[in-house]
């Protein structure tokens, strides 16, 4: 049994602006009743663009009607362009949170204000193809990002509680991590490089050498020695097991290379000399 907040309760039994408002500037549709919620919403708008009335009628449980309830009190008085920053989580918070399960009616609340926000701008909403990611509840790529990219959303499980997609037969969830993985890739920032002086980055290559790399050679009685530094060039010779060694150039790339690659400079190259 979920447990629901004072205020979602007080959404539910005694909902706020249930009906359609007469000759709206905006209204939207969405959902379906093959889903198992759906929300109509309607509101006017003023002179000075400010919305002064809004209703809904839904078909859905406790939260989808609580988050509609919700969603009307909160922009009623709000100028049409600050309805449009809303975002699903405003309204969970308003309610004083929502359980993950149903998380998905306050998006759906969200969705119907940015349609309606749309038929009042007079921007067409409707024609435009989108991938189908999910098939038995209907909820399109681009929606799935969406979430994904406001919520931080890391588990198709989450995106099913947002959206419902992946809820049914769960063909959909390779698809949906595939998403999930994209979208967080592109918020990742790029580790910022250390911004080195080039005797800044011989003193690392000499430490790290010393204490990462020499020791580890040493243990099969091998050795090396850093002759010089020419730009991102690192030229050494191996010494002792290493510099009669036929598989040396390997493990001057795999082992030497790599190391110095991670904790010295990303574009290192390591090249053996003669002497």
């Amino acid at each position: 049994m979920w447990e629901y907040s004072d205020k979602v309760m007080e959404h539910f039994l005694h909902p706020k602006n249930v009906g359609v408002v007469e000759n709206p500037d905006g209204e939207a549709i969405v959902g379906s009743l093959a889903c198992g919620d759906a929300l109509r919403l309607t509101f006017k708008v003023d002179e000075q663009g400010r919305i002064v009335d809004a209703r809904f009628k839904t078909f859905g449980c406790a939260s989808a009607i609580a988050a509609a309830s919700a969603l009307t009190e909160m922009i009623k008085g709000m100028s049409v362009d600050e309805a449009a920053k809303l975002t699903n989580q405003d309204i969970a918070d308003f309610l004083g949170g929502l359980p993950k399960e149903k998380i998905h009616c306050s998006v759906m609340g969200r969705e119907a204000l940015e349609k309606a926000i749309a038929n009042y701008r007079g921007i067409p909403t409707a024609g435009v193809e989108e991938k189908i990611i999910c098939e038995c509840f209907g909820v399109t790529e681009n929606e799935i990002e969406r979430v994904v990219r406001e919520n931080d959303l890391k588990t198709v499980e989450e995106v099913t509680n947002y959206t419902k997609a992946g809820g049914g037969c769960g063909g959909c969830h390779e698809a949906i991590e595939e998403i999930i993985a994209r979208v967080r890739a592109e918020a990742r920032p790029e580790k910022a490089r250390p911004q080195l002086t080039n005797l800044q980055k011989i003193r690392k290559i000499e430490e790290t050498i010393e204490r990462e790399i020499r020791p580890q050679l040493q243990q099969d009685g091998g050795d090396l020695e850093l002759i010089d530094v020419v730009g991102n060039k690192v030229l050494v010779a191996t010494r002792g097991a290493c510099a009669v060694c036929q598989m040396a150039h390997l493990t001057l790339k795999d082992f030497v290379q790599a190391k110095l690659r991670e904790l010295v400079w990303p574009e290192l190259e390591v090249e053996e000399v003669a002497k």
